[in-house]
């Protein structure tokens, strides 16, 4: 298997490790001690503390972000590229999502935090334009 798949692998596993931790075992926690019912957590009102919710939105921002970086790397897959720095990129990119969301998760608002979380999610963005102009490029030679 390639770095890119890899990777693939790891955001996808980091999307689910941050369901679990982030936002399960708060919930389960709440509902399991008698603090909170099933239904007790709609989508689209805010609850819970202003962790549960940064974790929530860490959640949110995976998904948002691994069907585009998938795309990418199953894409470069399926037509058997393997652009030079492929696998280094799909490597950033995860490397900075996992930062974006722990980070999203673990430290409150501030400026210097959104400035760090926005760097975090800037890496991935470049990353991933850039893997697609390579994927592009390698396949136009190719």
């Amino acid at each position: 298997m390639t770095l890119p798949l890899w990777m693939l692998l790891a955001f996808a596993g980091w999307t689910l490790l941050v369901l679990l931790i982030g936002v399960g075992v708060r919930r389960w926690s709440l509902i399991l001690t008698g603090r909170a019912e099933l239904s007790s957590f709609p989508g689209d009102t805010p609850h819970g503390s202003e962790a549960y919710r940064r974790a929530v939105r860490a959640h949110a921002n995976c998904v948002e972000n691994l069907p585009v970086f998938a795309a990418i790397v199953l894409t470069a897959a399926a037509a058997r590229l393997a652009p030079p720095n492929f696998g280094a990129l799909a490597a950033a990119t995860v490397i900075a999502r996992v930062a974006q969301s722990a980070i999203h998760m673990l430290l409150p608002a501030s400026n210097p935090i959104v400035a760090a979380r926005f760097s975090c999610f800037l890496i991935q963005v470049i990353a991933m334009i850039a893997m697609g102009v390579l994927v592009v490029l390698a396949a136009l030679r190719g």
